[in-house]
């Protein structure tokens, strides 16, 4: 058998601290995706109640009106802010999972295949 280099060593820890990066970039997109969602249900319900209001179908009442915009500029604000973020994320998970798959192809793996069975 023959020994494992320390400069295996050294890529295997670099491939396994890189995927745990990818593993915290990738929960990171899934919690934006969520925030994502949330900012445009925020939208939507203000801007029914917003329309609601003045369309008259809903009894007018000021602190309504207030809360329904409040609720449409924090959608806004959330949903930019959070798209900004995930665009980060996602270069950045591109580039970690380049990088991994350059210290993989730099190992230079071999294809092991199945030998046929007799039975």
């Amino acid at each position: 058998m023959s020994a494992i280099s320390e400069d295996d060593a050294g890529q295997d820890s670099d491939i396994a601290q890189l995927e745990d990066r990818i593993e915290q970039l990738a929960a990171e997109l899934d919690k934006c995706r969520k925030y994502s969602l949330a900012a445009r249900a925020m939208l939507v319900l203000g801007g029914a109640t917003l329309l609601a209001l003045l369309l008259g179908v809903v009894r007018f009442d000021g602190l309504a009106m207030a809360a329904s915009i409040a609720a449409i500029l924090g959608g806004i604000v959330l949903w930019g802010s959070n798209h900004s973020t995930a665009k980060e994320a996602a270069a950045h998970l591109a580039e970690a999972e380049a990088e991994r798959n350059a210290l993989i192809d730099r190992i230079d793996p071999r294809v092991v295949t199945l030998r046929p069975t007799l039975h």
